[in-house]
């Protein structure tokens, strides 16, 4: 039995990049399914006292907070690393990294994301066409930024994919098949080359939606 839990609800994005970096490793993890009606209700509150997720445990310790869980799995599963030695690729990581969690998923993906994902999949509602169009100056802005970053290299630190793709690609991945992907990516080729090449590693293809649903359905 994998000694690394995730707690979690499939077709989360931040759930999915746990998973992501597990499979990178090649570690075996095991789910543990958090409906969401259940995420402010105990036992998950004493898990995350905020109420979200993921959570990670490993051998009795609990650690919540993505980008903290993604540089813990990095620590204690050395190989293959996930970030980079030289320190300014590193830091050019930590940047892209910030930019998802408070660019990319705050405001962008919190809109177009749930308006045009999880709405009708999970609840059953209609998008939200006036928030989306409102969200997207925001969104435009954060692919703009993320396609400069990215620039002719291949991933977002360097030649070799970085905590950062990992963190980025499942939240990008929402937008693939959506209205806004080719307003957004048009402009940035290099962007969606990206996520072709992510999307093509077997960690993106073992985590999808519906085999993560599968596990959690095995549970």
């Amino acid at each position: 039995m994998s000694s690394f839990i995730v707690h979690m609800t499939p077709g989360s994005p931040f759930g999915r990049a746990v998973l992501i970096a597990l499979e990178e490793k090649r570690e075996p993890w095991r789910l543990a399914p958090v409906a969401p009606s259940a995420f402010k209700t105990e036992p998950h509150l004493q898990r995350h006292p905020f109420g979200r997720v993921p959570v990670l445990e490993h051998g009795g310790f609990l650690l919540y907070e993505t980008q903290a869980i993604l540089r813990y799995l990095d620590r204690v599963l050395p190989n293959p690393a996930l970030t980079p030695a030289d320190a300014k690729a590193a830091a050019r990581m930590d940047q892209v990294m910030n930019i998802n969690d408070w660019y990319l998923f705050q405001g962008v993906n919190t809109v177009i994301g749930f308006n045009r994902v999880v709405k009708p999949r999970l609840l059953g509602l209609p998008a939200d066409e006036a928030a989306i169009a409102a969200a997207m100056p925001k969104a435009r802005a954060v692919f703009n930024e993320l396609a400069r970053l990215l620039g002719s290299a291949p991933y977002f630190a360097g030649d070799s994919a970085s905590l950062a793709d990992v963190l980025v690609a499942p939240q990008i991945d929402f937008f693939r098949d959506q209205p806004e992907w080719a307003p957004l990516t048009g402009p940035h080729p290099n962007l969606g080359a990206w996520l072709d090449r992510m999307t093509a590693r077997a960690s993106l293809r073992a985590t999808t939606w519906e085999r993560v649903q599968d596990r959690a359905q095995a549970a």
